[in-house]
């Protein structure tokens, strides 16, 4: 790449699928697939737009958008109802080598797949590579940069790295397929599915990325309410119990049972709380869950106020 970060139309860019899970938002998804086909990058990209409980139906796009080399195809979500299930129908159905991400309600900036398939090919060793993000809230964009050194399983244990979101995620589909695995679609109610393939991943090769935000993540107002809480509790059981080396890593067991905490915290049952709480600080006594979770359980501050002041922070629990 030239010292001035503008591609080389001489070089060999490979070719890009790009998976677009949605589900009933024509106008964010029309902005997303934009964004995708007007990446500055040489090389082909297909967009594969994965229609999730609903019809396949024409993204409406501006006219000269769709240029040569590049394409969007529309299909049916074929594996289970959710984002993982439309993420896997995707992958399936991509034509390249190279597989990225991007949710109906996000927006890559003009040099992401420029940037990130130049550090891969720089490092064939590497299966994934992201990027940094900014997280729009309230249309403020707060920047959130990841390490740029390589990351291994061990970091995402103690750290889920937000910053590292799957709309960011440039894969190798051969790699994915092979070692790594498909999104899983058994975690309950879908929470932490990326978060769980990030931890295969890293395993399977340690990730890279590129120190800079080359993704819009859009954030809006998330309901909870008793029956999201529940899954929320359910779906981190399950990564515990899928991923036993947590008890290796206090610091990351910790963040996990701080969340347990807050989400038994939320739902007014104060033993299991303090029970959960009690654990976190155990393994960590930093650990700011497990005091937000006994503030709320003893009423000294409601959990949806602690969700709105991380919310404007542009972190959640």
């Amino acid at each position: 790449m030239p010292p001035n970060g503008d591609a080389d139309p001489d070089e060999d860019w490979p070719a890009v699928s790009v998976i677009v899970p949605t589900r009933d938002r024509p106008q964010l998804l029309q902005r997303a697939v934009a964004t995708i086909l007007e990446q500055r990058y040489p090389g082909d990209i297909e967009c594969v737009v994965v229609f999730d409980q609903s019809t396949p139906e024409p993204v409406q796009l501006v006219p000269g958008v769709i240029r040569n080399g590049r394409t969007v195809r529309t299909i049916a979500n074929t594996a289970t109802p959710g984002l993982a299930g439309a993420r896997n129908t995707g992958v399936a159905a991509a034509r390249h080598d190279l597989v990225a991400f991007c949710d109906d309600d996000d927006e890559w900036l003009p040099g992401k797949l420029e940037r990130q398939t130049h550090l891969l090919r720089q490092h064939p060793e590497t299966a994934v590579v992201g990027a940094g993000i900014f997280v729009n809230v309230n249309d403020r964009d707060i920047p959130r940069l990841p390490p740029t050194r390589p990351l291994s399983r061990q970091d995402f244990l103690r750290d889920r790295l937000m910053e590292i979101n799957p709309c960011t995620v440039l894969v190798r589909r051969p790699v994915m397929l092979e070692r790594i695995g498909l999104v899983d679609e058994d975690i309950p109610g879908g929470y932490g599915e990326d978060y769980d393939w990030l931890l295969r991943a890293s395993a399977a090769a340690p990730i890279l990325s590129v120190d800079a935000p080359l993704v819009r993540v859009n954030w809006h107002a998330a309901s909870y309410f008793a029956e999201r809480w529940r899954v929320i509790i359910k779906a981190l059981h399950y990564l515990i119990d899928k991923h036993p080396d947590f008890r290796s890593e206090p610091a990351g067991m910790a963040r996990l049972e701080g969340q347990l905490a807050f989400a038994h915290a939320a739902l007014g049952e104060r033993r299991a709380a303090c029970r959960w709480a009690w654990r976190a600080l155990t393994h960590r006594w930093k650990e700011q869950r497990a005091y937000a979770a006994l503030a709320v359980s003893t009423g000294l501050i409601r959990a949806n106020a602690v969700l709105r002041w991380a919310h404007k922070a542009g972190r959640g629990i």
